[in-house]
């Protein structure tokens, strides 16, 4: 019996060493940096179980022993809080460190910016063509209804969600600057504002412009004069699908069209692109002065004039100009 005893003794010994010895390299290789040989990115599906995670991380090179990852994610109970989405793992990252990244849902988070001045057709082309979205559009937005911006999102974002951010983010910067407008402002509502904020950001991509170009539009709605800007007759002729790829004619300028300010009086209908914060600033805090007009004056700025004789010298100057550039040798 004694013979038996000490020979259970030490069985129960040895396995207690080899438990001892396999838990200390368990928490050593959990520790330790990874099989990964180089930085990847990959994504977890919704509902994924935790042996089907490790499965996958070991197929993609970041684990050696998935069964570790999950008796680690059991003792601790991590497996709780593991979450789906696209992940990326640098080299050599560690089991310990892959497993604290999914629990905390560390994803990659994506980057879209959306120029001033595109008409929604356009920034829908964007939104469809942004890497790692979800779900198509519903509807092309309403024009002038977004704020062009730069938007953080994740793979799990839906197109819908990215579009719907924009809009409250336009509502919320269009109805702070309509409680900080100058009086007496030829604008009935903020949508007004929205429309002719849109003619500004395609009139001139200067900040210093804006206001000023801004101004010469009010001073002209307070006059009952025609706004005349050319980027309106553009969107008439294009509806928002793009550049026109060509000059404006004179026959284009007497185009019959709700949104040819050369034809109409006031406002255009809608806006004719989606104007960014600085452009609706602008509009609601225009420039204080009396001019009327604005020409090109050929280095990407504008000529500005108060008087009709002012504004056609101007544009003969311009228009000299535009002619020697023409004859310029190639």
């Amino acid at each position: 019996m004694k013979r038996a005893f000490g020979a259970l003794a030490v069985l129960v010994i040895a396995a207690a060493l080899l438990a001892g010895g396999i838990v200390v390299w368990g928490n050593k290789t959990f520790q330790e940096p990874g099989p990964l040989a180089r930085d990847t990115v990959i994504v977890i599906e919704r509902g994924a179980g935790l042996r089907a995670i490790a499965d996958q991380l070991k197929a993609a090179g970041v684990l050696h022993h998935p069964l570790l990852f999950v008796a680690k994610a059991n003792w601790t109970e991590a497996h709780r809080d593991l979450k789906a989405g696209e992940y990326a793992f640098p080299a050599r990252i560690s089991p310990a460190a892959a497993m604290e990244k999914i629990r905390k849902g560390d994803v990659v988070v994506h980057r879209i910016t959306i120029p001033e001045g595109l008409t929604s057709q356009q920034v829908v082309k964007l939104i469809e063509a942004a890497p790692a979205r979800d779900g198509q559009l519903s509807a092309i937005p309403a024009e002038g209804s977004l704020l062009p911006e730069t938007y953080d999102y994740i793979r799990s974002d839906t197109r819908d969600a990215l579009v719907r951010r924009m809009t409250k983010a336009r509502d919320d910067t269009l109805n702070k600057l309509w409680q900080r407008r100058a009086e007496g402002l030829p604008l009935a509502d903020p949508q007004a504002a929205a429309i002719l904020a849109s003619i500004v950001e395609k009139e001139t991509a200067s900040p210093q412009e804006r206001p000023r170009i801004a101004a010469v539009f009010i001073n002209r709605l307070r006059r009952g004069m025609r706004l005349q800007s050319d980027p309106t007759v553009v969107y008439a002729l294009t509806g928002g699908k793009g550049p026109l790829g060509r000059p404006l004619t004179r026959k284009d300028l007497a185009t019959d069209n709700p949104y040819n300010t050369y034809v109409i009086k006031g406002l255009p209908p809608g806006p004719i692109a989606n104007p960014g914060a600085a452009s609706l600033a602008a509009v609601l805090q225009p420039a204080s002065t009396n001019e009327l007009y604005f020409v090109a004056d050929g280095t990407g700025g504008h000529t500005f004039a108060k008087t009709l004789r002012e504004h056609n010298r101007n544009v003969a100057r311009w228009r000299r100009l535009q002619r020697q550039l023409k004859s310029r040798p190639k």
